[in-house]
């Protein structure tokens, strides 16, 4: 028995590995197309220069595919079992499907630790490399895209959102901006002071001035003017909101506490920890259900049905996770529940499809 189950990992092993290879050339391939389009088009970037970025950035996008990669492997690797009828064989050496599904879970449930602890750091730095190269790129070619920064204006905390930064020389330039001041009273927590939507914003030494300005306070009309400026503090910040993604496993804690004290949003932060926490249940449970509908005897008939239904659940299980992940991240849901929820529905699925399949 334990000569079949080594056989099932390997079997399960070189299945995820050959569907790792074919979706990382397929996420490559497409984001030097889309790097070309953009950055390329822009700053004139060399090919060796986009191919960084390209594997910069693949790691995290492959990480984020990892529930697809265990799905469509684990399933081709049972697929593949069953066409040589070497399923038949197994059961008939009296050994039972939950035997011969649960290398498959373990390794996947390994996997995932081992990618939550290390590889999601490495990918994280990466992603940050691409961040910051793309950002230099896209300023040198004359812009660059969605921006947020965070500075202080009379002792208040303001946050900026732009939809294009554009560099001049040493001038920069905001385009499409939303500033919102905040106000916070002693001992109180932080509140909206006021919303300032501008067509353009130009910095300049002390403050940023705000071109086509409207402005609204709660509980007050809009007001509109020509120009506004907006003054910072003398040693104000000024930073960049660090996305979640380019932040690692173990630096998460630290960023949860850094932006809390900070004045940003902590949701999006815990609830990318609370997911990389959760990853290995959700592969683990990706492998039972992908097994599960892949274990139904070809003379049968139906396979191809319910592998089909496998790969259409396993779409649902990963759009429902973004889903609540958006939900989670806006704090409309608390971010333990967006989090966990996915994988523990998963796996009662997988196990409910195995239990049937197996004992009717």
């Amino acid at each position: 028995m334990r000569r079949l189950q080594i056989y099932i990992l390997w079997r399960t092993l070189m299945a995820v590995g050959a569907v790792l290879a074919v979706l990382g050339s397929v996420v490559a391939l497409v984001q030097f197309v889309e790097l070309s389009r953009t950055v390329g088009g822009r700053a004139d970037a060399s090919f060796a220069t986009l191919l960084r970025l390209v594997l910069l950035e693949a790691p995290a996008v492959i990480l984020l595919l990892m529930p697809f990669i265990f799905l469509f492997g684990v399933m081709g690797a049972f697929v593949a079992l069953n066409r040589r009828n070497e399923l038949i064989a197994m059961r008939a050496a009296g050994m039972s499907a939950w035997r011969f599904v649960g290398p498959a879970a373990l390794c996947a449930a390994v996997i995932g630790a081992a990618v939550t602890v290390a590889l999601n750091p490495i990918a994280s730095q990466w992603s940050a490399l691409y961040q910051t190269e793309r950002a230099a790129l896209e300023e040198a070619g004359g812009g660059r895209g969605e921006v947020w920064l965070r500075q202080t204006a009379g002792g208040e905390p303001v946050f900026i959102h732009a939809r294009r930064q554009v560099r001049v020389g040493d001038t920069v330039r905001l385009e499409g901006v939303t500033a919102y001041v905040e106000n916070r009273a002693a001992g109180a927590a932080m509140v909206l002071g006021r919303r300032i939507e501008a067509g353009a914003a130009v910095v300049t030494p002390g403050a940023w001035r705000l071109q086509d300005v409207r402005e609204a306070a709660p509980g007050e009309g809009v007001v509109g003017a020509d120009e506004v400026r907006l003054g910072t503090d003398r040693g104000g910040t000024m930073t960049t909101l660090v996305s979640p993604a380019a932040v690692g496993f173990w630096d998460l804690p630290d960023q949860i506490r850094a932006a809390s004290t900070s004045g940003y949003a902590t949701a999006p932060y815990a609830l990318r920890l609370q997911q990389l926490l959760a990853l290995p249940l959700l592969l683990g449970a990706m492998a039972i259900l992908a097994a599960s509908c892949s274990l139904r005897l070809m003379r049968l008939g139906d396979l191809v049905l319910m592998a089909g239904a496998g790969v259409a659940i396993g779409f649902a299980i990963f759009f429902l996770n973004q889903f609540l992940g958006a939900l989670g991240a806006n704090q409309a849901l608390p971010v333990t529940l967006a989090a966990w929820v996915v994988p523990i529905i998963t796996l009662l699925s997988g196990l409910t499809l195995l239990a049937w399949t197996e004992d009717g």
